[in-house]
């Protein structure tokens, strides 16, 4: 009988301590009926991708799922190819606060910064 051995895969999105908070302030705050916070990357804008981050109220099958300290966080089955590698983070200044992508597959982006392309 062979010994296999299955070893866990990276996730596809690595969250920073920063997102993963700001992932359990939201689920803190979520609908009744969410289960997580899911990234996708929906076709719009100049570049042709934006990332959007959403509540999700069911699993989907191909949806990657990352279990992180602030809850469950959900990367949208077609959007895992272009987020490979990619690094989450969430960033807060005096004028604005949002979620920041470094996304290795992105060949470029918009000017105004909400679109990517690969």
């Amino acid at each position: 009988m062979a010994d296999t051995k299955t070893r866990e895969r990276p996730a596809a999105v690595t969250l920073t301590e920063a997102a993963e908070q700001r992932v359990a302030d939201l689920m803190a705050k979520a609908p009744d009926d969410a289960i997580g916070v899911k990234l996708s990357t929906p076709r719009r804008g100049c570049s042709g991708l934006a990332y959007s981050v959403d509540y999700v109220s069911e699993e989907q099958a191909f949806d990657e799922k990352i279990e992180t300290s602030g809850g469950v966080f959900y990367i949208d089955g077609a959007s895992v190819l272009y987020l490979v590698g990619s690094v989450m983070d969430w960033v807060e200044d005096d004028f604005s606060a949002g979620f920041v992508f470094e996304n290795p597959n992105a060949k470029g982006a918009c000017g105004c910064g909400e679109s990517f392309m690969v």
